[in-house]
């Protein structure tokens, strides 16, 4: 069973936390974000650490206490370093641009996909086959990902599609006659 809502929320330099009637602000550098508290968490707050815990002793308050923790905890480093997410294009003709925010890529259909960014998600192109995600909100942040993916899948036989940087690709042999 995870002990994570057991392990305090360490803040560091430059990021406050208030609770307002069971609204958590999360304030940093890099913007603000708050999150509505479950009833059945309690959040105390003590220096520079948060300590979280359940209001009553059951298996459903420690499940929404340990999940309380880890997105406050995703909020505090985001307001504070924010989130990064790494694409490839692979394949021959496929390449990607950036204006504005929306993502054009090019990636073996007759037409070009565009993909609209959602709100705070931000993206950059190093090279034409590279795309860059950055977002304080680590939530939004998978999400565009896993839509820009979507667009072209990597196959399994050569490997062509979209794929996270830290993606393995298990390829598999064609068949033979």
């Amino acid at each position: 069973m995870s002990r994570v809502a057991k392990a305090p929320v360490t803040l560091p330099n430059g990021v406050s936390v208030t609770l307002n009637d069971r609204q958590v602000e999360v304030k940093g550098k890099n913007g603000s974000m708050s999150l509505r508290l479950h009833e059945l968490v309690e959040l105390k707050q003590e220096d520079d650490a948060i300590i979280f815990s359940p209001t009553v002793d059951s298996k459903e308050a420690m499940m929404h206490t340990g999940t309380m923790r880890a997105l406050v905890n995703n909020y505090v480093t985001g307001v504070n370093e924010g989130f990064e997410r790494r694409l490839q294009l692979i394949g021959v003709g496929y390449r990607a641009q950036v204006t504005g925010n929306k993502v054009t890529l090019n990636v073996g259909y007759s037409h070009p996909v565009e993909y609209t960014l959602p709100e705070g998600v931000s993206a950059e192109t190093p090279t034409q086959t590279e795309i860059v995600l950055k977002s304080n909100n680590k939530q939004q942040l998978g999400q565009a990902a896993a839509n820009i993916r979507g667009f072209r899948p990597p196959e399994p036989y050569k490997g062509k599609g979209i794929r996270y940087s830290d993606e393995h690709v298990i390829r598999k042999e064609a068949k033979k006659k």
